[in-house]
C-alpha cells in the first residue's frame, strides 16, 4: 500500500528539528537523515508496518510518501508528528539567554508519534547508560527482531519489532547487545503491556506521564523522554538525567545545577520546561562541559 500527502504551515517549517529527536543514535536502524534534508522513517502503526520518506516541499510545506499496510493510517498522523497542531503561544521566556535562543528558532515545533511503546523501549535501554551504549543495544536489536522496511527503503533500514517479538527475546540475545538484567526485565514487562500503553494517547499528558511511572522500572525521567516524543509533551522536563541540569546551568546561570534547582529555575516557563530545554538544544546556544576520558563499558557478553 502507498499514501502520500502534504502538510501546509502558516509560516517557515523547521521539520528536521521536529523529527531530530526520534533519531537514535547516528545509525538508527529506523530513521535517515539525508544530505538533500530528507527524512526517512519506520514505525509500526496499529495498522502495520510503514516507510516513509519525507521531505521538504517548500517554504511551508512538508510533503510525505508512505509505503506499507501503515501508510495510510502513518500520513493522517503526520500533521501531529510534525507538531502542526504544537500550540507554543504561551511561550514567552524572559531569561535574555533563553529569549535569544527561542529567536534563532522561532518555528521550532514539538511534534507526537502516538506510538507509546515504540518511545518507550529505546528510553528504557538508554537507563544509566552511555548514549552510544544504548543505541548499539537498539541499532542490534531491531535489526535482529525487527522486520525489513517496506517499499524503497534505504539499505539496512528496519521496522521497530511488535510488542510479541520483544516478548520474545531471550536473555542472551539482551545480553549480547550489552542490556542489563534490570533494563532487560523492564523491557519485556512494557511489551507485556503494550496494548494498555498505547491507549495512554487517550489521556492527557501528565496523566500518562504518571501512569507511565507506574510501570516497573520506569521512573520519571524515562516516562519523561517517552512522553516527548509519543505525545508532544511541552513540559515533560527530563528529571534525573546525567547531563541535562549541568547543561541548563551552565547555559543560562554560568555554572552547573543540579535537578532541585533547574526544577525551581525552569518553574516559571510551565508547561513549556521540556519546550525551553528544546529550544536551547536545537538553537545551538546550549553549553556542554569538556568530558575526559570515558570509563570503559562493561561488555556484559563476556561476563
Amino acid at each position: 500500500m502507498r499514501s502520500s500527502v502534504s502538510v501546509s504551515f502558516t509560516g517557515p517549517v523547521s521539520y528536521r528539528l521536529t523529527l531530530a529527536p526520534l533519531r537514535r543514535g547516528p545509525a538508527d536502524p529506523c530513521y535517515r537523515d539525508d544530505v538533500d534534508g530528507t527524512v526517512w522513517r519506520t514505525s509500526l502503526m496499529s495498522s502495520g508496518p510503514v516507510t516513509a520518506r519525507i521531505s521538504r516541499g517548500g517554504p511551508t510545506t512538508v510533503d510525505c510518501e508512505a509505503w506499507g499496510p501503515g501508510a495510510v493510517e502513518f500520513t493522517d498522523g503526520l500533521p501531529a508528528l510534525l507538531g502542526v497542531d504544537d500550540d507554543a503561544s504561551s511561550f514567552a521566556p524572559q531569561h535574555p539567554v533563553l529569549a535569544r535562543a527561542h529567536r534563532r528558532v522561532p518555528h521550532l515545533r514539538l511534534g507526537r508519534t502516538g506510538r507509546v511503546l515504540e518511545a518507550l523501549v529505546p528510553a528504557v535501554l538508554e537507563q544509566r547508560v552511555y548514549g552510544s551504549d544504548a543505541h548499539r543495544a537498539w541499532r542490534r536489536l531491531v535489526t535482529r527482531y525487527g522486520a525489513p522496511a517496506p517499499g524503497p527503503a534505504p539499505e539496512r533500514m528496519r521496522v521497530p519489532p511488535t510488542a510479541e517479538a520483544w516478548k520474545r527475546i531471550p536473555s542472551w540475545e539482551f545480553q549480547r547487545a550489552n542490556v542489563d538484567p534490570g533494563r532487560a526485565r523492564t523491557v519485556l514487562g512494557c511489551a507485556q503491556r503494550a496494548d494498555s500503553l498505547e491507549r495512554l494517547v487517550r489521556r492527557t499528558p501528565e496523566q500518562a506521564r504518571t501512569a507511565l511511572t507506574s510501570l516497573p522500572g520506569v521512573g520519571v525521567w524515562t516516562a519523561a523522554e517517552t512522553a516527548q516524543r509519543a505525545f508532544g509533551d511541552a513540559d515533560a522536563l527530563s528529571v534525573g538525567d546525567y547531563h541535562l541540569a549541568k547543561v541548563v546551568g551552565r547555559t543560562l546561570l554560568g555554572h552547573p545545577i543540579d535537578d532541585a534547582q533547574m526544577l525551581d529555575l525552569l518553574a516559571p516557563l510551565a508547561p513549556h520546561r521540556h519546550r525551553a530545554v528544546r529550544v536551547l538544544e536545537a538553537s545551538g546556544m546550549a553549553v556542554y562541559a569538556r568530558f575526559g576520558p570515558r570509563v570503559p563499558i562493561p561488555n556484559l557478553a563476556k561476563m
